[in-house]
């Protein structure tokens, strides 16, 4: 039987905490009491953190690797996504 390599486990991991996330977000919007809600968002933000915890791992060990961010581009995000709140 062939084993998973540390690379794929932890593939694996970020793949279960994005799905995780999402129905944590979903459970959170749909609450209709508020003790309730409270929890569920305690539990996105725990979730949120092994997420980013898992992704840090899989980008230290060049699993996961994320090419710089040129600053136009940014700039552009920001102006794009600013005017949507306004």
């Amino acid at each position: 039987m062939e084993q998973m390599q540390e690379k794929d486990i932890l593939g694996d991991a970020l793949s279960t905490q994005k799905h995780c996330t999402d129905n944590y977000n979903t459970f959170s919007n749909e609450c209709l009491h508020e003790d309730l809600r409270c929890t569920m968002l305690d539990i996105l933000s725990e979730e949120h953190n092994m997420q980013q915890d898992v992704f840090n791992t899989m980008h230290d060990k060049g699993y996961y690797p994320t090419p710089e961010a040129q600053q136009q581009k940014i700039d552009e995000a920001k102006q794009k996504f600013s005017a949507s709140f306004k």
